[in-house]
């Protein structure tokens, strides 16, 4: 039986107006050797029946469905327990990805003989509007660097099963994809990005007044339990994390020409 090279975890919760563009978006991808496993986390809307409606179109989507609302760390973890590819890759269900995305990547591992990349991304509004605003990254990005700041867009990134396995987050309810980069960064020290922007990430309105306290509070969560630090060193880790946010990230966030 042959597996295909790329898998494709996307978990959905309550999805139905933007789940159809993030499956188009990955269906017009010049690679064509993925499959897409999309995990429904518990969804009350219309998101189970359009997959399904995919689905049976497509042989390469797959469906799991999830009785209760289990958060994303669950939902990508089941679906990570599923994948049959090589290499693993993230999208979540109102994101999108430029044609070429796969197809760069990978060419950009292979050509380096490197187990790991991600890409730079753009920002789109709710209608899917462009805000204009380019999200990028230090180019190459040490560990010491991603220890306080999350510079790797979760859509973006894509590594090797061969090298790394398959990097079980299941027990993080938030900021595993940070918690992914970390344990691929701290292995190989420093990792570099393909310096384009090959996806598009949604800027939800609903969630942007809250997300910075959420931030804060799961980003020390992170500092505890995944690093174990102890309290003040993990207070501290926070502090620095604080300035790295208001005054280096700004940086890497830059106006469309």
């Amino acid at each position: 039986m042959k597996f295909p090279l790329v898998s494709i975890i996307t978990p959905a919760y309550n999805s139905e107006k933007f789940i159809d563009q993030a499956i188009q978006s990955v269906q017009q991808q010049t690679f064509s050797d993925w499959e897409m496993i999309l995990v429904n986390d518990g969804s009350s809307d219309h998101t189970q029946e359009i997959i399904e409606k995919w689905r049976l179109q497509d042989p390469r989507i797959k469906l799991l469905t999830l009785s209760k609302n289990s958060g994303t760390g669950v939902a990508r973890n089941k679906g990570l327990e599923k994948a049959t590819g090589r290499y693993i890759a993230f999208l979540d269900a109102d994101d999108l990805w430029t044609p070429e995305k796969l197809q760069k990547q990978l060419d950009f591992m292979v050509a380096r003989n490197i187990p790991f990349t991600f890409s730079f991304y753009q920002q789109i509004d709710e209608d899917g509007n462009d805000l204009q605003k380019i999200v990028t990254a230090p180019n190459p990005l040490s560990y010491t660097q991603l220890l306080y700041c999350n510079y790797v867009g979760n859509l973006t990134g894509i590594y090797d099963t061969d090298f790394f396995g398959k990097i079980d987050i299941s027990r993080f309810r938030k900021r595993q994809d940070w918690i992914v980069w970390l344990t691929i960064v701290k292995r190989l020290k420093i990792v570099h990005p393909v310096p384009e922007v090959l996806a598009q990430y949604r800027v939800r309105q609903h969630s942007i007044s809250a997300s910075k306290i959420e931030l804060v509070k799961h980003n020390y969560k992170v500092y505890r339990n995944f690093h174990q630090m102890p309290v003040l060193i993990a207070f501290l880790a926070m502090i620095r994390f604080l300035i790295t946010q208001l005054v280096l990230k700004p940086r890497y966030i830059t106006r469309k020409k």
